[in-house]
């Protein structure tokens, strides 16, 4: 077979369908770059460039309440901020942290009212109208495959307006709030998507990130996921079959439980496969490879030791492979751990397993 774009790799992949090689997408961190630059990689080339991995391209429409951003204090370790979706966060100062929720503005049905009206307030500024107009020629001509975020979910309404605790519990005690959330931020986000599609720009999928489960368990039943979650999830995947576009679902955590109705939505990839949560890839491969794809599934703990990865890799990617639909990648992201060196051993042997 000749040498696909990505474009045309990818979407053979969402279909299941004979390619030249698995698609290998993945996200280093900063503090992973910063290292990888110190030990060899130049200083003036794309990491994704100097491996060989594929593009692709992510577009995410703002429709957040736009909160007041503001910075309460700021000294040698952290910066205390408060963010668009109205919570206040410390950011530490450190390249590869995550942010300490502090307090949530939005933390119950009384103050969404007063969210949701805000999110409905279309602007021309929600979407980068330059961003787009300056790279789509380029990111078209290099086969590129072009994906709208579709902003909405458990996760992102828990981890970035809401909390998690405030979340869970409404889904229980306040289910008719937390639908109202569900349905708001899936409105807000595909009007948005919309108007980028109107404009006459083409793009091939949508993405969305649902990070449903922790280690060994998903943060909800499956009862509460189909009465709650799943009608959302459907809708999304609906609208973009009807524009033509293919769906992929992130969702870190254990998730098998969720699957069969996940499944059932029509959605065609499932990103990203967390081992050190639960996630077996060769399992669901086995359940679930004559509906879905799958990207990721190769646990990030081991990236450090490339014996042990190599191990890894050689006893999933053929499996994973088998029949198509499989794109490689770490189950979370690349962290820092991960050397110059081993990276490009992970590399050249995926690209070898990876021949079709």
């Amino acid at each position: 077979m000749a040498e696909l774009t990505t474009r045309e790799r990818m979407l053979r992949t969402y279909r299941r369908q004979d390619v030249d090689r698995i698609l290998m997408v993945d996200y280093p961190w900063a503090g992973t770059i910063e290292r990888w630059k110190r030990e060899g990689l130049p200083a003036n080339v794309a990491w994704d460039d100097y491996f060989g991995y594929d593009k692709i391209v992510q577009l995410c429409p703002d429709n957040s309440p736009r909160f007041e951003k503001k910075i309460i204090e700021k000294n040698d370790r952290y910066t205390i901020v408060t963010t668009e979706w109205g919570q206040t966060e410390r950011v530490f100062n450190s390249i590869d942290s995550t942010p300490e929720v502090l307090d949530c503005y939005y933390d119950d049905s009384d103050k969404w009212e007063e969210a949701k009206a805000r999110m409905f307030r279309y602007s021309d500024d929600r979407i980068p109208w330059d961003y787009l107009k300056e790279n789509y020629p380029k990111w078209k001509a290099e086969g590129r495959f072009l994906q709208l975020v579709v902003w909405f979910g458990f996760d992102v309404c828990h981890s970035h307006m809401i909390g998690t605790e405030n979340v869970l519990a409404g889904m229980i005690e306040e289910p008719e709030w937390i639908t109202d959330v569900f349905d708001t931020y899936l409105t807000t986000s595909l009007d948005l998507c919309q108007r980028i599609l109107d404009a006459g720009y083409e793009f091939d999928g949508i993405y969305w990130y649902d990070d449903m489960g922790y280690k060994n368990s998903p943060f909800f039943s499956p009862k509460m996921y189909r009465e709650l979650l799943k009608p959302y999830h459907k809708r999304a995947v609906d609208w973009a079959h009807e524009r033509g576009l293919v769906t992929e679902l992130h969702s870190c955590g254990f998730i098998e439980p969720l699957l069969p109705d996940v499944v059932d939505t029509g959605v065609e990839m499932l990103e990203r496969i967390e081992v050190k949560a639960g996630m077996d890839p060769r399992r669901l491969k086995t359940l679930y490879g004559d509906r879905l794809a799958f990207h990721g599934g190769i646990n990030a703990q081991l990236w450090d030791d490339f014996e042990k990865v190599k191990a890894e890799m050689e006893r999933i990617i053929p499996i994973m492979m088998e029949g198509g639909g499989y794109v490689f990648a770490s189950d979370h992201s690349i962290p820092s751990s991960v050397s110059f060196e081993n990276m490009k051993l992970i590399t050249d042997l995926a690209k070898k397993l990876g021949k079709y």
